[in-house]
């Protein structure tokens, strides 16, 4: 569904939206990328929380650069790095889309971090973020935020979240950007 689209059925681009149980569409197109299932994790109800989603890519390569951020108050980039057995956060320029493949945007791996929300999110909840592709522009999606011990969506990119979430949990730090390092099993 095109973003324009999004906003034809009425979503509100600022904080969380007010009808969780309304039914949208969960995928989103901005021309040859098409972003499926946008969810997020609240892992602790008072801390930044994450935004993760799959992207397949039917054209040449691609770069999501950032979001903007209307119910939170900063979103960045982030990935997971393991070095000596440690797996540290980190804040990365952007996200490779690969060419005819995508990319996996997902627990343990690259994801986007949610700072300083407006509104503490729930589960049931949705909001609107929007993504910016280096050549595809913005795309508005609207984003679920389910149970940590949600849906398994490995039918959407054929891979798994489970247990990495914990992981991601644990390796959050501060909203300053603090690290904390856990260590691998």
């Amino acid at each position: 569904m095109a973003a324009s689209t999004a906003l034809a059925f009425g979503l509100s681009l600022g904080a969380p939206l007010s009808n969780p149980g309304a039914a949208v569409a969960h995928e989103f197109d901005a021309g040859d990328l098409h972003i499926d299932h946008p969810y997020a994790r609240v892992i602790i109800p008072s801390r930044p929380a994450a935004a993760y989603f799959t992207i397949e890519n039917s054209g040449a390569a691609a770069r999501l650069l950032g979001a903007s951020p209307p119910a939170f108050g900063r979103v960045e980039l982030h990935t997971h790095e393991a070095s000596n057995g440690v797996v540290r956060m980190r804040k990365v320029p952007h996200i490779e889309v690969k060419a005819d493949e995508g990319a996996a945007v997902q627990p343990g791996g690259d994801h986007v971090m949610l700072f300083d929300m407006v509104e503490p999110l729930k589960v049931g909840d949705k909001f609107t973020l929007t993504l910016r592709f280096e050549q595809a522009g913005e795309v508005d999606v609207v984003v679920h935020v389910e149970p940590i011990s949600g849906p398994d969506h490995s039918a959407h990119a054929g891979h798994a979240h489970g247990a990495s979430d914990e992981m991601h949990g644990e390796s959050m730090g501060a909203d300053t950007g603090a690290q904390k390092p856990i260590q691998t099993p």
